[in-house]
């Protein structure tokens, strides 16, 4: 049909930018490797994680975290954000799709290759303050950062927001893989997220690498003409979403009728991508059968859920 052919292309578009050239079989892989998980397929960060919110909450979490000045000088210094934008997307969207659903062993593997560049990523921002990528205080920032953009996001664009004890148990689940990296006793409920959060606000402020990085995510993406009016969309919708006192750092102002301009567009732009994300019917039905083969594994990957 020509409403699946279309699909397919902007599929195809969409996801050559964020899962890279192996997308396939990096899916495969991810998805169709059976054995137990660290989540089983209730548990609401397959919910949050498999919805096409997460591009705004991923706007959101780059845009919050930058407002940590020793965090922001570790992504200068050694994330080339700018040199290669998409192959730092596709890494980081490749580690959530496998924590979230992939394999439990494939899930530590990608924990210990995240341990290994830590390990590698020290230095001193320009006013002497020595950093470590590998420092609890600093991985448990950008792990609040993340999540909270990423509820935010889902539950204000969601298809299917979460109710109060979904949201709780969303942060619940995105603490194993917090603490997996480094952070020591993450946020386990909503409540407890926003007050770590907001533990941070003394730390945090608006350096030149920081406006830089909001300019280049926000004014020059690599991205051709076509494709920029949707992507300013996203934008926007992650700039509204963000706290009232993150935006003033970083010099974003509130402008006119963006409190419902902003959600309309980005809400649009966000169900387009939903739209290209389904697979067509007779996708749907194949990946039905072969979750069906694989049905023991998710009832082993449920029960290891629950006992975690």
């Amino acid at each position: 049909m020509a409403t699946d052919a279309l699909r397919r292309r902007l599929a195809e578009a969409l996801f050559s930018r964020v899962a890279g050239p192996d997308r396939s079989a990096t899916q495969h892989r991810i998805h169709r490797t059976p054995g137990p998980r660290w989540f089983g397929p209730e548990r609401p960060i397959r919910t949050v994680h498999a919805d096409a919110s997460m591009f705004v909450g991923g706007i959101a979490a780059l845009l919050l975290q930058s407002l940590h000045p020793l965090a922001m000088a570790a992504v200068a210094a050694h994330s080339g954000y700018q040199g290669d934008p998409w192959g730092r997307l596709q890494r980081t969207s490749t580690f959530l799709a496998v924590t979230t659903f992939g394999t439990a062993d494939d899930a530590q593997a990608a924990v210990d290759r995240v341990h290994a560049v830590h390990g590698r990523v020290r230095g001193t921002t320009d006013d002497g303050e020595p950093y470590d990528a590998g420092d609890p205080h600093l991985l448990e920032w950008v792990h609040l950062a993340e999540v909270d953009s990423f509820l935010r996001s889902h539950q204000r664009y969601g298809a299917n927001p979460l109710d109060a004890a979904g949201c709780d148990g969303y942060v619940r689940d995105t603490a194993r893989i917090g603490e997996a990296l480094g952070v020591v006793r993450a946020p386990r409920s909503v409540a407890e997220l926003t007050a770590r959060l907001d533990g941070y606000r003394g730390e945090l402020r608006a350096t030149p690498a920081s406006r830089e990085a909001a300019r280049f995510l926000l004014l020059h993406p690599p991205l051709p003409l076509a494709a920029r009016p949707p992507y300013a969309a996203l934008c926007a919708a992650a700039v509204n979403l963000l706290p009232g006192w993150a935006r003033t750092p970083l010099a974003l102002p509130h402008l006119p009728l963006e409190s419902l301009g902003a959600p309309l567009a980005g809400g649009a732009v966000v169900r387009g991508i939903r739209w290209a994300m389904r697979p067509p019917a007779e996708a749907a039905e194949r990946d039905e059968q072969e979750g069906a083969e694989h049905g023991a594994d998710r009832d082993s990957a449920r029960r290891g859920s629950a006992e975690g």
